[in-house]
């Protein structure tokens, strides 16, 4: 029986590439991969039971936290995060003219912010048009002189690359995560948990980080979302740092939380990992 695989279509994203990377770590059983479009639609097909498995961008290391996959973990409770790949990102200028011809380019918005002063020195007076996709992008401009697209190299599909790499920043990065509604992983070096505070009162979210330090559990990274709620409530984001000597430590969270928190959502513990 074959593992379906949700992820940002349409074919030729990043998201495709971590997609077949994460199936090939998680050895799942004859995958088949099920390009979405937009980033809420690949959740909902994993919390709709519609695949067994979802691929998403979750962090950029130049733009942060993607919201959107953020606030669909929130939002759809029983997902758990199976493994973690961090994806370099080149991107390249490429359309069907030459760039002094180019006024629009295209492309998911995140792509666009990566790139953003590379196109203000080069083509600043082009106007930047957010699609749902880098692969979106592409299509869109292929057969056009002043339409360029920002996106991988090799989902050119026979545009002239006009320009590669435009990166603003030379690391840039993004780690995608695997999700299923198993949680069937028992260790790691890495563990999520996300949770909402009882109060939103002074130190309330102090004693709630002091408790996760207090087991002895580095916190590489912390970010805050709306509860969409109500003005100034929040959702907190914290990614974990596991090891043999902290495991059993982090099997007490959700109880250490629990007198400071209104809900807490453990992903669970998964491993880690980079692609060269």
């Amino acid at each position: 029986m074959s593992t379906r695989v949700a992820y940002l279509g349409p074919k030729g994203t990043y998201a495709e590439k971590a997609a077949k990377a994460l199936a090939a770590l998680e050895k799942l059983d004859s995958p088949t991969f099920s390009p979405c479009k937009g980033l809420r639609s690949v959740v909902d097909n994993l919390a709709k039971n519609l695949c067994e498995a979802a691929v998403v961008p979750i962090e950029n290391s130049v733009e942060g936290g993607v919201t959107s996959t953020l606030d669909s973990l929130w939002r759809n409770k029983n997902l758990f995060i199976h493994r973690a790949l961090v994806l370099p990102i080149k991107h390249s200028l490429m359309s069907s003219g030459s760039i002094s011809t180019v006024s629009e380019v295209l492309s998911h918005p995140q792509a666009l912010a990566q790139c953003s002063q590379w196109l203000n020195d080069n083509i600043p007076n082009a106007v930047h048009l957010p699609t749902n996709s880098t692969a979106e992008a592409i299509r869109m401009v292929k057969g056009s002189s002043f339409r360029a697209a920002i996106g991988s190299k090799d989902a050119s599909d026979k545009l002239n690359i006009l320009a590669y790499p435009i990166n603003d920043i030379e690391g840039n990065c993004t780690r995608f995560v695997l999700l299923s509604k198993k949680n069937i992983k028992t260790n790691g070096n890495k563990a999520s948990i996300a949770f909402s505070l009882k109060s939103n009162s002074p130190g309330a979210l102090l004693k709630a980080l002091n408790c996760i330090a207090n087991l002895g559990l580095n916190m590489s990274r912390i970010e805050s979302r709306p509860s969409k709620r109500e003005l100034g409530e929040y959702v907190f984001f914290i990614d974990l740092d596991l090891n043999n000597s902290n495991q059993k430590e982090y099997e007490k969270i959700n109880i250490e939380l629990s007198p400071f928190c209104s809900q807490i959502i453990n992903f669970g513990c998964y491993f880690g990992s980079e692609v060269d």
